[in-house]
């Protein structure tokens, strides 16, 4: 019992471990390969692109379910 007083005695305050946890976190992102401006407008135009196709599908593939409920209830007449 005496040990675990100890430890948590030596235990750094809670502003000491966030300021090396932040400490730690820009060390880590100096080390990170960013990418290049042209990539990431050409990545940025991929997602766009796929959202759009996405929409159109879904928004249709809804609009073909809307008719046929509209057909098979009789709604539309």
């Amino acid at each position: 019992m005496a040990q675990q007083k100890d430890a948590s005695a030596k235990k750094p305050n809670v502003f000491v471990r966030m300021g090396r946890k932040l400490k730690e976190t820009f060390s880590e992102l100096k080390r990170v390969t960013w990418p290049s401006f042209p990539k990431v407008v050409r990545g940025t135009c991929v997602v766009l692109v796929v959202v759009l196709a996405f929409t159109v599908i879904i928004t249709g593939i809804n609009y073909g379910l809307q008719e046929l409920l509209k057909v098979i209830t009789g709604i539309g007449n």
